[in-house]
């Protein structure tokens, strides 16, 4: 209870180790609150909960609610899955697809994911995970970060195309992405204008806490 009393005038790291796939890793009590950090950006908790919670707001807690089944790519110390199942709170099922394993072990010891019944975890890569799966989810949550920088894959048509056709009827994907030089928002700015789909509309909340850009694709019928 000190630290965690203390950490309201400055941060007080607890947990630190590297991973072959996210490199530096921490878990820190900040404000009160135990976050998990990547070497230059925050993973779960802090300000990136607040940002996919204003994102899942947008979409509408009540629709959320009445949601089945629901994808989350990318999901590190699971903040946002903490928020579906504690704020909306959604009963239905959650599928976690995260390709770092030590990130899992850490959110299963701070965060106790591994206490949320409807919630499966799989290890794996969420580009080759998209091409096997053959269910479809009324939401995709895309969450996937090397520390600040984004894979490249998460931008390509072939993925976007591929994740659109997974939602069932009136989904939803919210896609978290940072901006943080020119090129990458001219990249978000070409997503938006090239997304011709029928039956899909798309729109960006921009500039959430300064470096973050959420996009809402959003299928009709």
């Amino acid at each position: 209870m000190l630290k965690r009393l203390l950490s309201y005038f400055f941060p007080i790291k607890i947990h630190s180790q590297t991973s072959a796939v996210s490199k530096s890793l921490e878990i820190t009590w900040a404000n009160g609150n135990l976050v998990m950090d990547s070497l230059n950006t925050n993973y779960s908790y802090g300000s990136l909960q607040r940002i996919l919670k204003l994102g899942l707001k947008n979409i509408g807690f009540a629709k959320i609610k009445k949601m089945d089944h629901i994808l989350i790519l990318g999901v590190a110390g699971g903040s946002v899955i903490k928020t579906l199942v504690n704020d909306i709170p959604f009963k239905g099922k959650i599928t976690g697809v995260e390709i770092d394993s030590e990130i899992i072990k850490m959110a299963n010891q701070y965060f106790k994911l591994n206490e949320i019944p409807q919630l499966q975890i799989i290890i794996d890569d969420a580009f080759e995970f998209v091409l096997k799966t053959t269910k479809k989810y009324d939401l995709i949550v895309v969450d996937i970060f090397q520390d600040t920088k984004m894979p490249n894959f998460l931008f390509e048509s072939f993925f976007i195309d591929r994740i659109c056709f997974l939602l069932n009827s009136k989904g939803f994907i919210l896609f978290n992405t940072m901006l943080l030089d020119k090129s990458e928002n001219l990249r978000n700015k070409k997503l938006i204008n090239e997304f011709k789909k029928e039956n899909f509309t798309i729109k960006s909340i921009p500039r959430v806490e300064n470096h973050n850009e959420l996009i809402v694709i959003e299928k009709l019928v």
